[in-house]
């Protein structure tokens, strides 16, 4: 006897921008045996079959869903990896309402769930493209703001703006023997410092840190 396997869906629309007309598709199912794998998208619905292989067991899994509305084959994509299968629909209709849901009826399908971590809701989709629009160095959000503002290094000159440190050059007159017995002090404050600080989980939050300048 088949199971069905756990069907993970988000999406978003665009009545302008096709490629952000999509419906994202999750077929949760590790270790699908590839040459069981049957995947078939036509404009109104999709046939899935496969059998997954746990050492020498195997269990047959399998649906037939049809649509709310019409999707593209051709210009729909799917990849299977070890976990799952993921598809991207592209919607037939470029509109900027939502499906109110996935199937063509409306019942209750406890095999079929909403993928939170690609859900956004209908009126927030342009503020998300424009945040993964801003990424900075290494695909982290806000590095380059960050870095911006330590854009003053180059400012700086390659550390020449540090040039005023060149006043060290004044330090010249200083006792610096005198200076280490005030460092020594200075020294065993911070330790205990260090020490007290030493049960904190993890770093001071970001707010307490001082800006850039």
């Amino acid at each position: 006897m088949s199971r069905h396997p756990e069907i993970l869906w988000a999406q978003r629309s665009s009545s302008s921008s096709p490629e952000k007309n999509i419906v994202y598709l999750t077929i949760n199912l590790p270790n699908i045996v590839e040459s069981s794998l049957t995947y078939t998208l036509t404009s109104n619905g999709i046939s899935f079959e496969a059998c997954t292989s746990t050492g020498a067991e195997q269990t047959k899994y399998e649906f037939d869903l049809e649509l709310f509305a019409e999707v593209d084959p051709e210009q729909s994509t799917h990849n299977l990896t070890s976990r799952s299968l993921v598809a991207i629909l592209r919607k037939k209709e470029a509109e900027l309402e939502y499906w109110p849901r996935l199937t063509k009826e409306k019942l209750k399908t406890p095999f079929i769930k909403t993928d939170f971590n690609k859900w956004v809701d209908e009126d927030e989709q342009d503020g998300i493209a424009e945040a993964a629009d801003d990424f900075g160095p290494g695909g982290i959000p806000g590095m380059d703001d960050g870095m911006g503002a330590m854009g003053g290094m180059g400012g700086m000159g390659g550390m020449g703006g540090m040039g005023g440190m060149g006043g060290m050059g004044g330090m010249g007159g200083m006792d610096f023997e005198k200076m280490g017995d005030s460092a020594g002090g200075a020294g065993a404050k911070a330790e205990d410092v260090t020490e007290s600080d030493s049960d904190e989980d993890g770093p001071p939050p970001l707010e307490d840190a001082e800006p850039a300048k």
